[in-house]
């Protein structure tokens, strides 16, 4: 063989490599790297209950969802999570649906700014404005708070949103109280310390930080009356009424009536139809592992995938329900 025809042979060997290469490349090859799909679901603090739910989620994802990678991540939670999604550093996130009605109509902490191609997946549980204080305190009415030290929520929260509205509502402002603007566990912790006198904390109950809190000191919850919870419901439609029952938190044994905003799935613009109906259908056939996340699992349902759905949903998330 001259040096000619070795050199033709090493070309045409070369030329084949490359198209093999490229075929695979291309998703052409059985490479299991191919198939692979990367989703980022934000959360929110550890101390909440969206991180929880959250890691659940991915857990379902990535077992049911052939070549799926999620990652659940802690965030600063709603706002936070929507800015995410519209950044598009997360896929997917656990948002308040009072926070999503803001988002995608430029209103409140969005106001100037509307964050476009949003998606709902669906409704999760209620998540209930929780005022909290210790029983040593003597308060028991949320029309007693003037002049208190109140843990708001950080600055342009959805907590801190809710915070403003509920006690507006009973002829408070900021003005009429020592507001300090705390981030969910932060507040729960100077509530604990004797920091401040009320906590607001929105999340599915029971809460682990309030859990926490009972365990060392009497806490009490401060109901929102009936009257009041129609007023805010008028105005803003996404709260419901909710009782948190009896023995919630330990050694208080009233129930208490409140309002709630409702946790929900949030998609980015990088969920197609296709995938929105695996996600959907993954998480809705598997709802034991939720439950067995947290207790607020047991409030998620089919049935209510669609209450207080605050924006369009993704069509196949849409196409799942409608089966």
């Amino acid at each position: 063989m001259n040096i000619s025809t070795v050199k033709k042979i090493f070309a045409a060997g070369a030329v084949f490599a490359l198209s093999a290469a490229l075929l695979v490349g291309c998703g052409g090859g059985d490479s299991a790297g191919a198939d692979k799909k990367f989703l980022n679901i934000g959360t929110g603090g550890t101390a909440g209950t969206y991180y929880p739910i959250g890691g659940a989620i991915a857990e379902i994802l990535n077992k049911e969802i052939p070549g799926m990678n999620a990652s659940a991540q802690s965030t600063g939670a709603s706002v936070a999570n929507i800015n995410m999604l519209r950044d598009k550093s997360i896929d997917l996130a656990t948002v308040q649906n009072d926070i999503t009605f803001y988002a995608v109509n430029g209103t409140e902490m969005f106001e100037g700014k509307k964050v476009e191609g949003l998606q709902g997946i669906a409704s999760l549980y209620p998540e209930t404005c929780q005022f909290v204080t210790l029983r040593s305190s003597g308060i028991t009415s949320l029309a007693q708070l003037k002049g208190k030290r109140v843990a708001v929520g950080a600055a342009g929260s959805g907590v801190e949103a809710n915070a403003r509205q509920i006690l507006a509502a009973y002829g408070i402002t900021y003005a009429d109280i020592d507001e300090q603007f705390l981030s969910f566990a932060e507040g729960a912790s100077a509530l604990k310390d004797g920091n401040v006198d009320v906590a607001i904390l929105t999340a599915g109950y029971p809460t682990a930080s309030v859990q926490d809190i009972a365990s060392q000191n009497p806490v009490r919850l401060l109901p929102v009356d009936e009257a009041i919870a129609d007023e805010l419901i008028a105005k803003y439609p996404f709260y419901t009424k909710t009782v948190i029952p009896a023995g919630t938190y330990a050694g208080f044994d009233e129930a208490v009536p409140g309002v709630s905003v409702m946790a929900m799935l949030v998609a980015g613009p990088s969920v197609d139809a296709a995938m929105g109906y695996d996600i959907t259908k993954a998480i809705f056939t598997h709802l034991d592992r939720l439950q067995g996340a947290h207790a607020v699992g047991k409030q998620i349902t089919k049935d209510t995938a669609k209450a207080g759905m605050s924006l369009p949903m993704n069509a196949g998330a849409e196409k799942y329900f409608g089966e």
